[in-house]
């Protein structure tokens, strides 16, 4: 690989949007498009050949778009999907900030402490209180106080060219959602691999103050592995393309890369010892974790502690006589690799 400058900030070029909702003309011409929910998810681009993709794996009909503002025309489909099989790009792939926009652009980007433009202390909460948010939920208040903005980039791994598709939602609920997930994913993986996941178009309902409210929520679901396979570290590229597996399940692939079966082998072993070469063995192909914190390590070790319980010496016995039967010992125990210092599994 080449070299690259070090203080450049890498990321991949962003090939279009995704969206739950649009907007239709309004039937006043001096009043602004209605915005409108969508129960499918809404892909747009300036790249005409990425929306007909779209269109034949998802369904809908690609047309012309014209962003609301002085955007650039683009393209947009309205697709039958309610959800879409993804991935997350390595790295921190969410982004949030509680945003206030106008016809001058961003007029308040804020953390939730510190209003990032005036150095402020938070104004929504200065001159709303607590429950600034759901003013959001009303449409002659909602314009008075920001919008918790999630941007999550994610890879639609079926689509042409590599890039990321942009998820922007503007959602309370989403926000802490998304938050919760994407960090869970990073503590196991620390920013690095690709991890499969599903976005959905979730329906949800609230009540209050006499009122119910109706409103869609963006969830992402890790897909095709378990929550332990995602968290234990960094999957295998080609388990995170297709976590399905040829075989239909992704712990064969995870387990058992290019053909090897090291449960079987394990079962077969004599020894322990001969469990443990098979671990150092796997170890030395990068399928288990130095450390030994992966399912693959845990499921040999238990192996191991069953041989030795297999094999283990009777008590010795004394005969009619009292003596004891002697027990040769060799000069030297050949040393064998250790197993990981971690917890043994209970059997």
């Amino acid at each position: 690989m080449g070299s690259r400058i070090r203080t450049a900030q890498k990321q991949a070029r962003e090939l279009g949007r995704l969206r739950t909702g649009y907007s239709i003309p309004s039937e006043d011409p001096k009043k602004r498009p209605r915005p409108v929910k969508s129960k499918t998810w809404v892909l747009s681009s300036h790249s005409e050949h990425y929306v007909t993709a779209a269109a034949k794996d998802w369904g809908g009909n690609v047309e012309r778009w014209q962003p609301q503002g002085n955007g650039a025309p683009q393209f947009r489909v309205i697709t039958e999907a309610e959800q879409l099989e993804a991935i997350l790009p390595p790295g921190d792939p969410l982004s949030q900030a509680n945003e206030m926009w106008n016809k001058g652009g961003c007029a308040r980007r804020c953390d939730g402490e510190t209003e990032q433009i005036s150095r402020h202390p938070c104004l929504c909460l200065a001159e709303h209180g607590p429950e600034w948010h759901l003013l959001r939920q009303d449409l002659y208040t909602k314009d008075k106080v920001c919008a918790a903005t999630s941007r999550l980039n994610v890879i639609l791994p079926d689509m042409p060219d590599v890039g990321v598709w942009r998820v922007e939602t503007h959602s309370w609920y989403a926000a802490n959602e998304l938050a919760g997930t994407v960090d869970m994913v990073l503590s196991g993986t620390g920013g690095k691999g690709l991890v499969p996941v599903t976005l959905r178009i979730e329906p949800r309902t609230r009540v209050a103050g006499g009122q119910t409210k109706q409103f869609p929520v963006v969830v992402v679901e890790i897909r095709g592995v378990t929550t332990r396979q995602a968290l234990t570290g960094p999957l295998p590229t080609a388990v995170a393309l297709d976590p399905s597996g040829s075989g239909g399940r992704a712990v064969a692939a995870i387990e058992a890369p290019q053909g090897r079966d090291w449960i079987a082998e394990a079962t077969g072993a004599l020894t322990s010892d001969d469990v443990r070469d098979l671990w150092m063995e796997a170890q030395r192909a990068d399928v288990v974790h130095p450390k030994g914190e992966d399912p693959l390590s845990k499921q040999l070790m238990a192996i191991a502690a069953a041989k030795d319980s297999e094999n283990a010496r009777p008590e010795p016995v004394p005969d009619e006589d009292g003596a004891y039967p002697a027990e040769v010992v060799d000069d030297e125990e050949p040393s064998r690799p250790a197993w990981p210092t971690v917890a043994q599994p209970r059997t």
